[in-house]
């Protein structure tokens, strides 16, 4: 704690930093300001509190000082008395109110920081004063995890007496116990466990206290805790033991503990990594590999991706490591998953000493690894000179092949094409690029791709190299297969134009283009390399053929827009969808970009071909209202502010949509109409009531935005913001109805109110929608919606609000609120319905149907079961086709809810075996057989349930006559069993039709049981994906 006095100078902190109370007393009585701050808004208070003075305490206090005053940390005078361990200060400010509960910005309290500075006996003073001990930091950890981090046994034990929760974790989940173990402060850890402390405890990454103490090389504590019988082989979420640890942290001395109680030394972890692997990758790891050698570790272990002890000492540069590895017998030449083996690796990080010993044990060089490189390709393109040196004079490299030889040539190709010498040139580092090429490398040598070395250094601008190639005779145009020459690459890289400058005073030719039709001046437009581009001067001929031009380009990166302005004509050149720079500059908000264009006379009124947008929406509906300004003030043209795109969006509805305030101001500031309506008849504050945008709402209604315009299915602002529950946004409308006696029961085409759409979405809207808004609209009522889309709690606050006479409310069809949540099986609005009165035997008016018959059509058990059971509906009511609820779930094959109304019935039941039969419901027909169905019931077609499992009428008339010849006596349906039949007769049902006439006996086709139509329909898709082109329901539909 320093004070920044020294600077500032005053008196007061003189005084008290100096220790005179007759100063600080004298300059208090001279009006001194005891609550001056200083930079970080310390006050006096602060000060003394930082060097215990109780008397200077007790001066300030009483003359004025804020006792719970605090610094840009949040810090109070408690905070500094205690983490000063000054009882006397912190008993003066306890006196005087001080806030024990006060919190820092790490969200401690006096409490945590006597725990962290072992401030026993001011703990004592703070804890009688708190009702809870266990209070967590912004860490989430308490007084005592600090103690215990702090290793104050003595604070440990006052917290505990007073209650402090042993077992409290921090938000990792880490106790007391894991921090006194990582710190190894073995005493508080004793005490812990002696007072409760789970010792095999984890934490969120199952780290155990085993686990802290190894891995921080607490020998001690790890030897207390494996005398407890921990599990000495327990793994954290990543598999990893405490020997991992240990070995991993080259502590030796823990690793020696744990494998003396047993640690096994060959566990991997879930990547299959060992102890031994991660003591080889370690820097202090030698003596711990020392020891898991001895202990019989598995020195050739592969990891899941392959790699053994060899290939972990060989990434890190361990060289000790390697070569106690290689001694104990390491294998040398095996591969991992890539096929890299340790010279790869080796190579790959520039590791010589390594490599020296790798190959002196007879390392193969030329063994192909990652996408088929050597050694060498790794070693030239990380661009470690000295390895490729090591390397070549290994004595395995040739220029020139030989049968049967284990040697490989120095143009040999990777997978890819690419020789060792394409891998220097890339890597850029000259002397491996020399190393080869004095060797004979082919500087021309091409790869897959069809590029040469030069490519590859021009593409990453190494100068030297594309020196050296060029000056070894490299070609400067030679074409990959896309048609690119190394001055395309280097256009689009170099930065300072060293490599274009240079390719070009070696008769790079600049007009070459690629076999999309871009040159070089394209490459550097796109990526903003200006310096390429003034060496580049062929701008004139850059426009045609190439798709996109490189003004298009150069506005995409924001840069180097300048020099191509300078050189070109046509500013308001379109790329192939119709867009200028300058509206793809007012996209992207490149600032600078548009005022260069509008100065070299760009028109921000150029739409593109598919959109018909211009600059102007660009800017707006991209949020950027810097380039909105600098196209609405261009005075040199005429700005339509207003114009609209294909789907008749002004720039405004864009800004309004995307949440651009900044923009929608500036644009009502130039005229911008509120009124203008899309091609699906929105405004602007329909967007802002879809979007919630309340600021963007509020600048509209400023502006005389009409809340009641309604679009092309008739919805109003105020119907979108409660269907998308934008309460800020409603309350605004709402307000500016309300001012202008506006009606406010508007409905929409099918006559839904905002009340029927806030409730069916179960937005919070619905409050303020049903305290400001009339109830008028579609009989389909708000609680019909609500209980639809299974709202409870607002179908609770409508009944509250409205009375629970309405749950009996019914729309055009005759349909209650029951019926809608039966149909829908929410089972805890039926409840609620019920609970309020709902009738559950009233029936629609179109087809006579009970919500019992409309849960049971639709298989929806759960609201099945609840009307059977706690309803107890009618199960003998009939719909206008005498179907009971039990048909209509047979006809459907709704075998659970057929049982369950089945449960419910005890009389004998005959037509519903017939549709159970006739589905096939096994079950179904068992539970009627055993309640008494009749099996000799004939229905109304004059078939008994054995016939009516007929596939159709023609094989039932067969089997009855089969039947008959068989079992003459039998009381079937049959010919002689009804005597009024004839060939040229119909009988039974009253609706004869032409096909009754047959061969045999025919019989009528039965009723329908349902017609198809009597059904509820899901509401529309949501309102901001509603468009004109979807057709409009009809006008009796009573649905959403």
């Amino acid at each position: 704690f320093v004070f920044v006095f020294l600077s500032l100078k005053p008196s007061l902190l003189r005084a008290i930093f100096n220790v005179d109370p007759d100063e600080v007393r004298s300059l208090i009585f001279k009006k001194e300001d005891v609550n001056i701050q200083d930079n970080e808004k310390r006050t006096p208070l602060h000060a003394a509190a930082y060097l215990g003075d109780a008397e200077i305490i007790e001066l300030l206090i009483l003359s004025g000082a804020r006792v719970n005053a605090k610094d840009n940390k949040w810090l109070t005078p408690l905070h500094r008395a205690v983490a000063s361990c000054s009882e006397d200060a912190v008993a003066v400010l306890l006196k005087h109110s001080a806030d024990v509960n006060a919190r820092d910005k790490n969200w401690q309290t006096p409490l945590h920081v006597a725990a962290s500075n072992k401030a026993v006996r001011c703990a004592e003073a703070l804890v009688p004063l708190l009702s809870n001990v266990n209070v967590s930091d912004r860490a989430g950890r308490t007084a005592l995890h600090h103690a215990a981090f702090s290793g104050h046994v003595e604070m440990v034990k006052l917290l505990l007496s007073r209650g402090a929760n042993i077992n409290a974790f921090d938000k990792k989940d880490r106790r007391a116990i894991h921090w006194a173990a990582y710190m190894g402060h073995l005493e508080v850890v004793k005490l812990l466990v002696a007072s409760g402390a789970e010792v095999d405890c984890k934490d969120k990454k199952a780290y155990t206290p085993l686990h802290a103490a190894a891995s921080s090389g607490m020998s001690s504590t790890v030897h207390y805790l494996l005398s407890l019988g921990v599990h000495v082989n327990e793994v954290n979420s990543y598999g990893n033991t405490p020997l991992h640890l240990a070995c991993y942290n080259g502590q030796d001395v823990v690793v020696g503990e744990l494998i003396e109680a047993g640690a096994n030394v060959n566990q991997v972890n879930e990547r299959g990594f060992s102890a031994l692997h991660f003591a080889s990758s370690s820097r202090q790891g030698a003596l711990c590999q020392e020891l898991l050698l001895a202990h019989g570790a598995h020195i050739n272990l592969q990891s899941k991706d392959g790699k053994t002890p060899l290939h972990m000492a060989a990434t890190h540069g361990r060289f000790s490591c390697s070569q106690a590895l290689i001694q104990n017998g390491a294998e040398i030449d095996s591969e991992d998953k890539s096929r890299n083996t340790a010279l790869h690796i080796a190579a790959r990080y520039g590791h010589e000493l390594i490599i020296t010993a790798l190959i002196k044990q007879g390392a193969n060089t030329a063994k192909r690894g990652i996408h088929g490189m050597f050694p060498l390709h790794l070693a030239a393109l990380s661009g470690f000179s000295d390895c490729c040196r090591k390397l070549l004079s290994s004595g395995t490299f040739m220029l020139t092949p030989f049968i049967e030889s284990p040697r490989f040539v120095i143009d040999t190709p990777d997978n890819f094409g690419r020789t060792c010498l394409h891998a220097a040139a890339a890597g850029g580092n000259l002397e491996c690029l020399n190393l080869l090429l004095n060797i004979g490398a082919d500087f021309n040598r091409k790869d897959n791709f069809g590029r040469a070395p030069l490519h590859y250094a021009s593409a990453n601008c190494n100068y030297q190299c594309v020196f050296a190639l060029v000056g070894s005779g490299a070609s400067v145009n030679e074409l990959d297969q896309r048609g690119c020459s190394p001055l395309h690459y280097a256009a689009a890289a170099d930065t300072d134009g060293k490599c274009v400058e240079y390719l070009l005073r070696n008769d790079a030719d600049p007009g070459v283009r690629d076999k999309q039709g871009y040159n070089a001046v394209h490459y550097a437009s796109a990526y903003g390399r200006t310096l390429c581009l003034e060496l580049v001067n062929i701008l004139s001929d850059s426009e045609s053929q190439a798709p996109v031009s490189p003004l298009h380009l150069a506005v995409s990166s924001g840069i180097s827009l300048e020099v191509l302005l300078s050189s070109l004509l046509d500013v308001d050149v379109r790329s192939p969808e119709g867009r200028t720079p300058l509206s793809l500059a007012c996209s992207k908000g490149h600032q600078e970009c548009v005022s260069l264009l509008l100065h070299h006379g760009a028109s921000p009124m150029t739409h593109d071909y598919i959109h018909k947008k211009t600059a102007i929406h660009a800017a707006a509906m991209n949020g950027h209202p810097e380039c909105l300004r600098l196209l609405i003030s261009n005075n040199d043209q005429h700005i339509n502010v207003d114009a609209q795109d294909t789907n008749g969006q002004t720039a405004l509805m864009l800004a309004v949509l995307s949440g651009h305030t900044e923009c929608v101001y500036s644009l009502l500031s130039q005229g911008a109409s509120v009124e203008h309506q899309d091609r699906w008849g929105r405004t602007a504050l329909h967007r802002g009531a879809v979007t919630g945008q309340e600021e963007c709402v509020e600048a509209l209604l400023q502006r005389g935005a009409s809340v009641c315009v309604k679009d092309i299915r008739g919805r109003s602002p105020l119907h979108l913001a409660s269907a998308c529950g934008r309460v800020g946004v409603l309350g605004a409308l709402l307000q500016t109805t309300s001012t202008s006696h506006t009606q406010t029961h508007l409905t929409d085409s099918q006559g839904y109110t905002p009340l029927h759409w806030a409730c069916y979405n179960g937005t919070e809207t619905q409050h303020v929608t049903l305290e400001n808004t009339s109830i008028k609209g579609n009989s389909f009522s708000p609680l019909h919606c609500a209980v639809m889309n299974d709202n409870e709690g607002v179908a609770e606050m409508l009944i509250d609000s409205l009375g629970a006479n309405i749950v009996n409310t019914t729309d055009s069809k005759g349909r209650t609120p029951l019926h809608a949540a039966a149909f829908s099986d929410h089972v805890e609005c039926v409840a609620l319905l019920l609970s309020h009165g709902a009738q559950a035997n009233v029936v629609d008016t179109q087809m006579h149907r009970t919500p019992l018959m409309m849960a049971a059509l639709n298989g929806q058990t759960n609201a099945v079961e609840m009307l059977v059971s706690s309803a107890k509906a009618d199960l003998a009511l009939q719909d206008s086709n005498r179907n009971t609820a039990l048909h209509l779930a047979c006809s459907k094959a709704h075998e659970t809810s057929a049982l369950l109304i089945l449960e419910k019935l005890t009389e004998k039941k005959q037509k519903p075996l017939h549709v159970a039969a006739r589905k096939g419901l096994t079950v179904v027909v068992q539970e009627l057989l055993g309640k008494g169905a009749s099996v000799l019931a004939v229905d109304e077609n004059g078939y008994t349930p054995a016939l009516a499992c007929a596939p159709n009428r023609d094989v039932a008339d067969c089997l009855a006559l089969i039947l008959n010849s068989m079992m003459p006596t039998s009381p079937m349906v049959t010919i002689a069993a009804l005597p009024a039949l004839s060939l040229t007769q119909t009988v039974i049902n009253h609706h004869p039709t032409s096909n009754h006439i047959s061969k045999g006996v025919a019989f009528d086709t039965p009723p329908p049981l349902r017609p198809d139509h009597a059904s509820y329909c899901r509401p529309e898709r949501q309102l901001s994906s509603v468009s004109a082109d979807d057709e409009l329901n009809d006008s009796d539909s009573e649905t959403y």
